[in-house]
């Protein structure tokens, strides 16, 4: 076995409870009343359904935003800045990127995030460990 392999198993190693954690909650998570789970494995909840379009990934969105762990640490938040995120739809984690596509403009949900639609094996930020199972609600303010 090489180094680099030694060293990709030990880290695989070090994050196997975080994706366990994951899992599990994702898991528990699917059976909640309102929670539509995506074959990708996003799930979602609907927390308020607007009337508007629905953007394509092509397109800029402005939200609001909170972004927790599933232990409730909130790690971001356009809410408390004040002030809501304009971006590029394709720009995003694909968890996002599919998930604001089926939100009508005006619209709030809430989006349980696996890994693989989030940052996988990168770590992101302070709060975000490799492999980490992220919530957002987020609010779909416009689409330009």
């Amino acid at each position: 076995m090489s180094l680099f392999d030694k060293l990709t198993q030990a880290r695989e190693e070090k994050f196997e409870a975080t994706k366990k954690e994951g899992a599990d909650f994702l898991e528990k998570n699917a059976k909640e009343e309102g929670v539509v789970a995506l074959p990708s494995g996003l799930q979602y909840k609907v927390l308020h359904m607007g009337t508007g379009a629905k953007p394509q990934a092509s397109q800029n969105v402005t939200c609001h935003y909170e972004g927790s762990l599933i232990n409730g640490t909130i790690f971001d938040s356009s809410v408390k800045r004040g002030q809501p995120a304009t971006f590029p739809l394709n720009r995003v984690i694909s968890g996002w990127t599919e998930g604001l596509q089926l939100m009508p403009t005006g619209s709030k949900f809430r989006f349980f995030i696996p890994p693989h639609l989030g940052y996988g094996d990168r770590q992101a930020g302070a709060y975000i460990q490799p492999y980490s199972t992220l919530i957002f609600d987020v609010e779909l303010l416009s689409i330009s």
